[in-house]
């Protein structure tokens, strides 16, 4: 267990911006973020999962303005009615949700960019240039790609396939330019700091062509943080949204008070997930900001994939969103938990399909899992009078079930720790394969027509169920709903304790469930589905 006023671990998603709507590329992310921070918690270390929304800037000042509306109204409709809901249906369980206008994010906000300033590195100037409302970004000559059709002769955003605004303003702006050298210096030095090993190229290319002075402030936007000594200016969204990492847990608060001890407790992050698109943003701008401020910067940014829908990223602007729920609804929360981490290597892009996911949920959910644990409760029901027997002597079968197990979790300890999931799933599933093969060669069918077969088939039985217990606990970070399910029909619940106590260091220890604990045979974990989308 992670010792009382020892760092915790704290991990964040993006904050996502609340223009429109959630689809399931946000939900991918907080739910790496869930899986990962669950885990955490059943080795037994205190952990502090985040998440939020991003509410200020150009983009959802038109929304708003387009729907009759004022920007705070538009905000809090789409957050009461969207963003919060969205967590429940795919059951994230985060310690904290940030909204940008929030007064506790605005106070500290503010705070910090006048520590900047008396250190020196904010000043006035005029700036003039391409500006993407969709990214929020301002965009350098060389970030732009030439349009064609409807844009020709026009210079688009490569992310949003939209032209891009010129922008004329007086700001105020952070001389990020003095922190090129300082940044590349410590990612040389610290190169696991960016991950995976693509975004830690693509950062390092980009810091050493020379970083220049950015905007810090707009002018011509009204809807955001007001600087505190230019009231006619508002902070830059992403130099406003960025801070919510550090204002959520206490920055800029009495080291005394509540908020200050956790900021002195979480602080620096440990890892910030983030899609690849705003990888400069957490590996560049942030960084850079901490470093004026003289703040730690986070341990780890790492940039997953986008996913993608015939082709393309997954986006509202090209129509290619996906509601959660559209999914969730058919399949459940867990297995959209699954699949997602399951079917895509983390940090690299990956197609949803609905076929894929439907295969998948069959054979692995469905046919793999559901049906050994159906089997083993129906068996223990019929032959034992729904109470697990006691094991007789172990022969090679069940010894190697056994260290199996100890292998495997070792196996997904490392693999999740390093946010390589679908390692870490595959390795709990081969488990799974495994103890479907034990069954299927023991036979306890064929072992329960003779009496004399009793203490084979309590062995068989026995074995079965702990291999499940095993199983449960490592997937529980991953599948929480149908692992509680599945805990309570073993009568682990009773005869152990929640299985959210349970630690992984604990799996591998065999023979926890004592004989005699009452098995029951409960609904389904993964039922059979329509395979009309």
């Amino acid at each position: 267990m992670a010792e009382q006023g020892s760092k915790a671990f704290y991990l964040t998603t993006p904050i996502y911006y609340v223009n429109d709507a959630p689809h399931i590329g946000h939900a991918y992310t907080t739910t790496a973020g869930d899986v990962l921070t669950r885990w955490r918690r059943q080795r037994g270390e205190d952990v502090w999962f985040l998440t939020g929304v991003d509410e200020h800037g150009t983009k959802v000042q038109r929304a708003a303005d387009e729907g009759g509306v004022t920007p705070q109204q538009w905000v809090d409709r789409l957050v009461a009615d969207e963003w919060l809901p969205v967590l429940k249906t795919v059951d994230a369980a985060n310690d904290d949700f940030i909204r940008t206008t929030d007064p506790r994010h605005a106070a500290a906000v503010q705070k910090f960019w006048e520590v900047v300033r008396d250190n020196g590195y904010v000043y006035a100037a005029p700036y003039a240039g391409p500006y993407c409302v969709g990214c929020e970004e301002f965009k350098l000559a060389g970030d732009l790609v030439a349009g064609s059709g409807e844009f020709e002769g026009q210079q688009l955003c490569p992310v949003h396939g939209r032209p891009v605004e010129q922008v004329e303003e007086d700001n105020w702006f952070f001389k990020l330019s003095a922190f090129a050298d300082q940044l590349i210096a410590y990612y040389e030095a610290n190169p696991e700091t960016i991950q995976p090993v693509s975004a830690y190229n693509e950062v390092m290319s980009f810091l050493r062509q020379g970083l220049v002075d950015i905007s810090m402030s707009r002018s011509s936007v009204s809807w955001g943080i007001p600087l505190p000594w230019d009231e006619k200016q508002v902070v830059y969204v992403w130099f406003d949204a960025l801070l919510n990492y550090a204002t959520a847990v206490g920055y800029g608060a009495d080291p005394s008070s509540d908020l200050g001890q956790r900021f002195a407790r979480t602080w620096p992050a440990d890892v910030h997930l983030v899609g690849k698109d705003i990888l400069r943003f957490h590996a560049v701008y942030w960084p850079a900001m901490l470093m004026a401020a003289g703040i730690d910067v986070p341990r780890k940014v790492f940039a997953h994939g986008w996913l993608l829908v015939g082709g393309e990223k997954m986006s509202k602007t090209k129509l290619t969103g996906i509601a959660p729920s559209a999914i969730i609804d058919h399949f459940g929360s867990d297995a959209f938990r699954y699949y997602f981490l399951r079917a895509i290597q983390f940090g690299q892009d990956g197609s949803f399909s609905w076929e894929d996911m439907s295969a998948r949920y069959t054979a692995e959910l469905a046919n793999g899992l559901g049906n050994l644990a159906s089997r083993a409760t129906a068996m223990v029901n019929k032959y034992c009078e729904g109470l697990l027997p006691a094991a007789g002597e172990l022969t090679s079968a069940e010894i190697g079930l056994r260290d199996q197990l100890a292998a495997v979790t070792t196996q997904a300890d490392d693999a999740m720790v390093a946010l390589d999931f679908s390692t870490g799933i595959v390795a709990v599933k081969t488990y799974i394969d495994a103890v479907n093969l034990y069954v299927t060669e023991q036979a306890p069918w064929v072992l329960a027509k003779d009496e004399a077969n009793n203490e084979r088939l309590h062995t068989v039985l026995n074995t079965i169920c702990e291999a499940l217990r095993g199983i449960s606990v490592l997937y529980f970070p991953l599948m929480p709903k149908a692992m509680v399910s599945l805990w309570s029909q073993l009568g682990a619940d009773v005869a152990i304790g929640p299985i959210a106590e349970q630690l992984i260091s604990d799996v591998a220890s065999w023979g926890q469930l004592p004989a005699g604990t009452v098995v029951t045979k409960g609904e389904s974990l993964f039922p059979r589905l329509d395979d009309a989308a």
